[in-house]
């Protein structure tokens, strides 16, 4: 059963990964792709830094198992 946690570990890379990118989209600091809804708006930046928590938990998560 070591598939699970390696699930779990890439499934947490990736929540970090989009939840940086949004952070950095909300914030305006990364203005990729400029025609983005996303930019400069502060909600994304709160949505992206829960989504950086969950996948920094499930990364945790999988490297303890």
């Amino acid at each position: 059963m070591r598939a699970i946690p390696t699930l779990t570990l890439i499934a947490g890379i990736f929540a970090l990964v989009v939840g940086l990118l949004w952070v950095g989209q909300g914030t305006g600091l990364v203005r990729w792709p400029a025609s983005s809804f996303m930019i400069d708006q502060s909600r994304w930046t709160y949505n992206g830094a829960v989504l950086v928590v969950v996948g920094l938990v499930a990364i945790l998560f999988a490297r303890r198992r």
